[in-house]
């Protein structure tokens, strides 16, 4: 027993020791393990950092003076930068706002619906403006062209899923924007400075080819005078957004500035797009007016004095309140600003007036912005005309594409093309001669006054603002000839736009240095000129609205 006793310690004690070596090397093991798979991982993470490296910017900056293989590789670098980190955010925003009209809308929001065709059109237009501006033309061009093809392009045709309402609310919206800007940059200090020979060149042509194209309309597109004078004023406003960049290339090259052309041009065509919406209100409050005839031909009058009396109104309140010290002022004005306007464009025709919102709209911008020039209040009045440039931004793409989709081809007959065309080729003949000698008794030769007429050709922006307004409230009021006139306008603006913002705009920069005198910067009278021509272009003040597409 006693050796047995003796034995079973000693075989526990060797069990033990057995155990513990077996554990020490299994941690051996395990440590070797261990230690070979940090290697490994090590090793693989250099390459990693090698090969992230490789594709950094931080690691590969561009140096001084790199070829274009390098820009291209360099702007392919990570993390995201320059034009495709820009297109990326871009993306990713549109994707998430997509994202955000799902949830709150759920199946409202799906393929085919009202919400998913207004999203799709909207990203489109921007994609064909932004395509167009690579060939140097205006991208408003694109944008109407999308709107043209998702409308009637099998498969893709979008716009057929908006609803018309919608696109009536949204293109109103977009011409309210247009007038805020406009009067707001109409300065009436800078207005004193034009000289008569700037308000020849805006009043004789605008008014010659309205008259004009009334007159051929009636002939051969079959309108009543009245809706003849109507297409007369849309189709006779010239474009800011084509001509104006136009005007500003030439004059930073030196073409036309010993004798301010480009001033003289771009002062005279705010007054220019001012007169034809104004003559398009009054002549919309006639065609619409019902009862008796000697009513109807003083309403329109009418309803453009009662816009521009409570615009005044309106804009002298805009003076005083909110109170200069008052908290949150210039979101609160600029909020009143834009509301007021929007109820007079989208307000005033359910109130049977429909010329008097345009006018409103216009007069309550203008006289609030005196009033905030007169206190010096520059803050208020840089901040709410930057607030909507933005908002221009965004319904630009909006306005333009949604003229497109008004223009239904299938429905389009070469006469009403044919025509249509016939009466822009006839009023802008008349248009060019007139402005030829709306410049005489001035320092201009003939070269430089023919260039004058050419630079009046480019049509685009007031065209789309005002050109559905006519067939927007021939709808609101249900009256089927008015929709078929104001159709026939509408599809003659398009054919406006479509051929007089290319061409035009191709003419003013091709024209320019051969019939411009060029002044050379290397001369010492350039900086003298160049002074004269910035004191005469404080007058653009009165034209900020112009730039809208620039």
């Amino acid at each position: 027993m006693t050796s047995t006793e003796d034995a079973s310690p000693s075989v526990g004690t060797s069990e033990i020791n057995f155990v513990e070596v077996k554990l020490d090397k299994e941690q051996a093991d395990s440590k070797f393990d261990n230690a070979a798979k940090n290697g490994r991982m090590s090793v693989f993470c250099k390459k990693c950092c090698l090969c992230f490296d490789s594709i950094t910017t931080s690691k590969n900056p561009l140096p001084e003076n790199p070829s274009i293989c390098q820009r291209i590789r360099y702007t392919f670098l990570c993390p995201p930068h320059g034009i495709i980190g820009s297109y990326i955010t871009t993306i990713f925003i549109f994707a998430i706002l997509y994202a955000v009209f799902w949830s709150l809308l759920g199946e409202s929001a799906l393929p085919r619906s009202n919400i998913f065709g207004l999203w799709v059109l909207f990203i489109c237009c921007i994609i064909g403006g932004y395509i167009v501006q690579f060939i140097k033309l205006p991208p408003l061009l694109g944008m109407l062209i999308v709107g043209i093809i998702l409308k009637n392009v099998p498969y893709i045709d979008i716009g057929q899923d908006i609803d018309p309402t919608w696109s009536g609310i949204l293109r109103n919206t977009a011409l309210t924007v247009i007038l805020i800007r406009a009067g707001l940059g109409l300065d009436p200090e800078a207005l004193k400075k034009l000289s008569f020979a700037v308000v020849r060149l805006a009043f004789s042509p605008c008014l010659t080819e309205t008259v004009v194209a009334a007159i051929v309309s009636h002939f051969l597109l079959g309108l009543p005078w009245i809706w003849g004078f109507m297409l007369g004023f849309v189709i006779a406003a010239v474009s800011p957004a084509v001509v104006v960049p136009c005007l500003l290339h030439l004059q930073d090259w030196g073409y036309g500035i010993d004798k301010g052309i480009p001033t003289l041009v771009i002062a005279a065509a705010s007054i220019d797009d001012v007169l034809a919406i104004t003559g398009f209100g009054v002549v919309l409050g006639i065609a619409f007016a019902e009862g008796n005839i000697v009513w109807s031909i003083f309403k329109g009058p009418l309803e453009a004095l009662l816009g521009i009396v409570l615009g005044a109104i309106f804009g002298v309140f805009l003076w005083y309140i909110p109170a200069v010290k008052q908290k949150n002022r210039l979101f609160q004005r600029g909020f009143i600003l834009f509301a007021v306007g929007l109820v007079g464009v989208l307000g005033c025709p359910r109130l049977e007036i429909p010329g008097t919102g345009p006018l409103l709209c216009l007069t309550v911008a203008f006289v609030a912005a005196v009033g905030w020039r007169r206190q010096n209040d520059v803050e208020s009045l840089n901040t709410i005309m930057n607030a909507t440039a933005i908002l221009w931004l965004i319904f630009e793409p909006l306005l333009f594409g949604l003229i497109g989709t008004e223009v239904d081809v299938s429905k389009l007959n070469g006469e009403t093309i044919g025509y249509g065309i016939a009466t822009l080729v006839v009023g802008l003949s008349f248009r060019t001669i007139v402005a030829f000698f709306a410049v005489f008794r001035t320092n201009l030769n003939l070269k430089e006054k023919f260039f004058v007429g050419l630079a009046w050709l480019p049509k685009a922006t007031v065209q789309a603002a005002i050109g559905s307004v006519a067939l927007s409230t021939a709808r609101d009021k249900k009256k089927p000839v008015f929709e078929r006139y104001g159709l026939t306008i509408l599809e003659v603006a398009v054919l406006v736009i479509l051929i007089t913002a290319p061409i035009g705009a191709a003419l003013v920069m091709l024209t320019g240095p051969r019939l411009l005198n060029r002044t050379d910067p290397s001369s010492p009278t350039h900086e003298k000129i160049h002074q004269d021509e910035q004191q005469e272009m404080e007058v653009q003040t009165a034209t900020e609205s112009i730039n809208t597409s620039l």
